[in-house]
């Protein structure tokens, strides 16, 4: 399974990718959100992690392209954010499946706290036929 990280925080993208491939996923990761939007055009991933705050288009913008394109629609997409759970409620208007608050907690365990919540996400996709195939 892919999973797409868009994360400008290049700290938190590389302890991210390593504890999502030790967990066995492929991970693309990137640090903008112009070049997410792009990979994920293109790699069609299996779940796309995206942070709010990135660089030349936000997370914001990034999450409703993303939802607005029928070849991107049906990705899972866990918001990773640092922002109050009062934005949750319009994230998930805007289309987020998931929301992980980052915090030292992100890195804790091996991000233990994450992978389960991105296995929680793919399975709920796998169950529905939501998603692309492996």
């Amino acid at each position: 399974m892919t999973i797409l990280l868009i994360e400008d925080s290049r700290f938190l993208r590389i302890a991210i990718e390593r504890a999502l491939v030790k967990a066995g996923y492929h991970v693309v990761s990137v640090g903008d959100g112009e070049v997410g939007l792009r990979a994920a055009q293109e790699k069609t991933p299996d779940l796309i992690l995206l942070d709010m705050m990135l660089p030349k288009v936000t997370g914001l913008d990034v999450l409703r392209t993303l939802k607005s394109d029928a070849r991107t629609k049906p990705i899972p997409v866990i918001v990773l954010t640092s922002l109050s759970h009062a934005n949750e409620a319009k994230l998930a208007e805007e289309g987020a499946a998931a929301f992980f608050h980052k915090s030292e907690k992100t890195l804790q365990n091996n991000s233990a706290d994450l992978i389960q919540s991105v296995e929680k996400l793919l399975n709920k996709a796998k169950a529905k036929g939501a998603g692309p195939a492996d």
